[in-house]
């Protein structure tokens, strides 16, 4: 089937190319094109079935109506279940969303920027890797929208929205010592991303100001499951004191419950848990696990709002808002003090 133009549609009609430009792009009233010959384009391109091209619409116009998502990976829980949420909430706005998984990996990121660059995205809403200062100050300085979330970049001055990760992790290494842990130990991604500094450096604190000893391992991130779950078993088996364990990421956490369970550990009664961010998994594991819930909806709202007032050009210079969001946590049986002396 032939593809059909502009240039056809015009020609067929017996009009300028420009006139039905302007009623595609919804400029007739504007451009005082009368309401007939509006209706005479409308009812042809209904019967060819005739469909613009975005990016030749986008260059017209200035605006593709298309936001650019960038998250660490789409597959991860939860930001498969923010991006479900940020795409909802464009989509009311008449915003869709094109997604990518960084994989916390730099080049890649720079390159998916730059793919976004191209396909003439109105803004961006990011996770960002270390590593890619330069990229996202560019798009700032050419005007470009971006909020990040999750985690920020210190040098790069934009709109963002976190949650407090170092009194999260502080606050449930505190309840862990409440319930009568005393060698506790934090199992995490190796990173210098905010979010896991937080965490890292609010588990330290508690420890600390209890007087306790801090046992800590960092995962070097990886997609095969198995690497990373048998680096958290040779970690329990050098660590026979460990009373109890707290994971700085859903994904750590759900590796750690698979060591555990290979290792036949029972929970609580060998190890007392608790782990950053919620999932099924934590509900359907044989003791329910504790866990920091993360408020997705607020994050998600916050993000996507902050975005669309950056589109709309009044509040375009306003100065960036860093927006810090509680964490909840959700005690199940995993951190109650059954565990057995050692």
């Amino acid at each position: 089937m032939k593809k059909i133009r502009i240039k056809d549609i015009a020609k067929d009609l017996n009009i300028s190319k420009t006139a039905v430009s302007f009623i595609l792009n919804g400029r007739a009233q504007e451009k005082r094109i009368s309401e007939e010959l509006v209706e005479r384009v409308e009812k042809y391109i209904r019967e060819v079935g005739f469909r613009p091209s975005p990016i030749a619409q986008s260059l017209r116009t200035g605006k593709s109506n298309i936001i650019g998502l960038m998250v660490e990976s789409i597959s991860d829980p939860f930001f498969a279940t923010i991006a479900r949420l940020i795409e909802n909430n464009a989509y009311k706005k008449g915003y869709k969303i094109i997604y990518c998984s960084t994989d916390n990996d730099t080049e890649k990121t720079k390159e998916l920027i730059n793919v976004l660059r191209e396909r003439n995205v109105d803004g961006y809403i990011i996770s960002p890797p270390p590593g890619v200062e330069k990229e996202m100050n560019e798009l700032i300085k050419a005007g470009m929208p971006v909020v990040m979330f999750d985690r920020y970049l210190p040098k790069v001055k934009t709109d963002y929205v976190v949650i407090d990760n170092e009194f999260s992790a502080e606050n449930a290494t505190r309840y862990l010592v409440k319930q009568g842990f005393r060698n506790i130990g934090f199992i995490t991604f190796s990173s210098t991303l905010t979010q896991m500094k937080g965490r890292l450096k609010g588990y330290r604190t508690a420890l600390k100001e209890e007087g306790l000893k801090p046992a800590v391992m960092e995962i070097d991130f990886t997609p095969e499951e198995k690497v990373m779950v048998q680096a958290v078993r040779d970690f329990l088996v050098a660590n026979p004191q460990l009373d109890a364990v707290l994971f700085g990421a859903i994904q750590a956490g759900s590796c750690g419950l698979k060591a555990m369970t290979q290792l036949k550990l029972k929970v609580p009664q060998d190890l007392g848990v608790i782990s950053f961010d919620d999932h099924d998994i934590f509900e359907l594991f044989s003791t329910p696990v504790t866990a920091i819930t993360q408020p997705i909806d607020k994050i998600a709202h916050r993000v996507i709002s902050l975005l669309l007032d950056r589109l709309d050009a009044a509040h375009a210079t306003a100065p960036p808002k860093e927006i810090v969001l509680k964490t909840k946590l959700k005690i199940r049986g995993s951190s109650n003090p059954m565990h057995s002396s050692k």
